[in-house]
């Protein structure tokens, strides 16, 4: 069985973070304080910590990589799921994100690995993707 992890990112605003990761994701808020808000993150602990240097219009500073033709920020986090969450996820998704920095795409298709990706921001900048394989066990870690 795998453990949860726990992530802490800097976000500009608390209040937005709270609309971005509450409201429109759907993720259950759990302990919070005026500087940070827990986020059960599909089991994980995300934390969004106010890093008040961003300003009210800063953002995170991140560069790409290539990666199956696509430019894949770096860093970036985010949740491996079974495919029908991935799907209920997208669906929800696309009603609130203006801007993929990745459509929501199957990469290596019919290769090993092959999966369903969706990549995008939240409103300080952090890149996140979601991802899902018909079989996580054997095609997480393909080669």
């Amino acid at each position: 069985m795998l453990t949860p992890f726990h992530l802490a990112i800097q976000v500009r605003d608390i209040a937005e973070a709270r609309e971005f990761y509450g409201v429109k994701m759907g993720l259950p808020e759990g302990r919070s304080a005026e500087t940070w808000i827990d986020w059960n993150m599909f089991g994980h602990q995300v934390v969004t910590h106010l890093n008040p240097q961003l300003g009210p219009t800063g953002r995170v500073s991140n560069h790409c990589n290539p990666v199956d033709s696509h430019a894949v920020p770096v860093p970036h986090f985010g949740v491996v799921m079974e495919i029908g969450e991935w799907k209920r996820l997208r669906e929800r998704v696309c009603t609130f994100v203006d801007h993929f920095i990745i459509e929501p795409y199957v990469r290596f298709e019919g290769l090993p690995g092959e999966q369903h990706t969706m990549f995008f921001e939240d409103p300080s900048g952090n890149a996140l993707e979601f991802k899902a394989f018909a079989n996580i066990e054997t095609e997480l870690f393909a080669t």
